[in-house]
């Protein structure tokens, strides 16, 4: 068993045991010897898990204690920093700054990890470009907290023609690319769901109104629209390759 699985393990018999338990008790559990079990206790409390000890009765872990869900593979690690790259590169202060704080919790894990991670963020196999952050008149963190507490937003909002119309959405999702984001939403005015490109917005309102359904069945019709879109597209696509369009078209 990999260090890091073991002392997850430990943490875990300690939290199931209603009374003190022996270092031989637990050494027995995973097929170590005491002095392993010394070692691998000493390990945990140097990175302040709460375990007292006592000689003669054993090792108890203090209640409210909660394991941190850093036990993780060198493939989940690094997806983790990818993902977490990818963000402060973005441009987004808020979202940089969660991520750097993200990252620097996932590093945490060097303390008891296995051997085999040591030197996993020293020698990353993984980078991201950073890219430059697009011009936009609602910042990201507006649009989310929009979304988090279920308001609407009142845009002007530029098409592909440069017209400007008027809009009221009820947003639903913010979606990133490299190069600017789109919020997926339900458009008043056109009465169904729409994209909106964030860099196409020219003016923008984080309205008092409440979204007047509630999110998670609004994002459960969003997914219906959209499957039903896919489907029309890939049909007509299909009908496209049999039967091609005539001089007329």
């Amino acid at each position: 068993m990999r260090r890091g699985d073991r002392l997850f393990e430990l943490i875990e018999i300690l939290r199931r045991a209603r009374q003190p338990i022996s270092a031989s008790a637990i050494a027995s559990e995973l097929e170590v010897c005491k002095r392993t079990v010394y070692r691998d206790v000493a390990a945990l409390i140097a990175q302040r898990v709460p375990i007292r000890g006592e000689a003669g009765v054993g090792y108890v872990l203090e209640a409210g204690f909660h394991m941190p869900p850093l036990m993780l593979t060198q493939d989940e690690i690094e997806a983790a920093v990818l993902g977490a790259q990818w963000v402060r590169t973005r441009g987004e202060p808020d979202m940089q700054r969660a991520a750097e704080s993200l990252v620097a919790k996932i590093e945490a894990i060097e303390a008891i990890a296995p051997g085999d991670l040591h030197s996993f963020f020293a020698r990353p196999a993984t980078g991201v470009a950073p890219v430059d952050p697009p011009e936009e008149i609602l910042c990201s963190s507006e649009i989310r907290a929009a979304i988090r507490r279920q308001k609407k937003i009142r845009l002007e909002y530029g098409d592909d023609r440069g017209e400007i119309t008027d809009r009221i959405i009820w947003p639903l999702l913010l979606g990133y690319r490299d190069q600017g984001r789109i919020i997926a939403a339900w458009c008043e005015l056109r009465e169904g769901f729409r994209y909106f490109r964030t860099e196409r917005i020219k003016r923008a309102k984080i309205l008092e109104e409440s979204v007047p359904r509630r999110l998670d069945l609004l994002r459960a019709e969003w997914h219906v629209a959209m499957a039903e879109e896919r489907q029309n597209f890939s049909t007509s696509e299909l009908e496209g390759a049999f039967h091609p369009p005539s001089e007329e078209d």
